[in-house]
């Protein structure tokens, strides 16, 4: 099985990427199943149920998110109610609306969030543990999506995990890392996937409206870039039996807005 894992999704301009490369990317790989990051895809701030339709029609089967799912709050009913196949991440505390994990086509998809320099969530490391127990690898493939800014913790997750799930691919600080690789006990990683998003911009915003904010320290609104999009992704290949990695590859494409 193939496995595409697109980065976080930055706006109008990732948005369109994703539609324009997509279907022809899903021929070209024979890819299986398409996850990707949609926490940023409504002006670079959350997820509404309009953009989020607008990904599935694209050819997305689930999306994931982390610290901007409750930035619109028109899609919290959609993530109670599972009418759409958005997780948040599984590591709120209890109670919170919407589901950390589900399963598509065999595969069980998680979302994680870290902890550090983000904020005071439940621990991920022993939340990944009571699911894996709870679902006892049926079915064995497992991606895990972790939304988190150290690379230090996101390393950490890639060795707790290892031999344990199918992949874990981090997401959030819109900047792709180099250290994709195949883990020893089987696991596909990746520190970052990096983003779906403008170039010309500061991670998806406005260069100068984010210079303003660095130069002043004064809030400001940050519109999402214009101009050519990086389309940044990993493919990941998995052994339907074992569950284990077999494969894991960048896919890169640049795309005129």
């Amino acid at each position: 099985m193939f496995v595409l894992a697109i980065g976080d999704i930055i706006g109008r301009p990732g948005r369109q990427a994703v539609h324009k490369l997509l279907p022809d990317l899903r021929l070209q790989y024979g890819i299986d199943l398409v996850v990707a990051n949609a926490e940023n895809v409504a002006g670079g701030l959350g997820v509404t149920p309009t953009t989020a339709t607008e990904l599935l029609e694209a050819g997305v089967d689930v999306m994931t998110s982390g610290n901007h799912i409750w930035a619109q709050k028109e899609i919290i009913p959609y993530l109670d109610n599972g009418e759409m196949p958005i997780l948040r991440p599984l590591n709120y505390p209890p109670g919170v609306a919407g589901r950390g994990y589900l399963v598509k086509d065999k595969v069980v998809v998680v979302n994680l969030i870290g902890r550090t320099f983000m904020s005071d969530y439940d621990c991920p490391f022993r939340a990944m543990d009571k699911l894996l127990e709870e679902i006892g690898r049926k079915p064995p493939l497992i991606i895990v999506d972790f939304h988190a800014e150290a690379t230090s913790e996101k390393v950490a997750m890639g060795r707790y995990l290892d031999g344990r799930v199918s992949a874990v691919l981090g997401t959030h600080t819109h900047v792709g890392t180099i250290d994709a690789r195949l883990l020893p006990q089987g696991t596909a990683y990746v520190t970052d996937i990096g983003m779906t998003g403008p170039m010309e911009s500061i991670i998806g915003d406005d260069i100068g409206a984010v210079l303003q904010r660095f130069l002043t320290m004064i809030p400001n609104r940050l519109p999402v870039g214009q101009g050519k999009v990086m389309f940044t992704a990993m493919l990941v290949g998995i052994d339907n039996k074992s569950g284990k990695a077999t494969s894991i590859e960048r896919i890169y494409k640049e795309v005129e807005e």
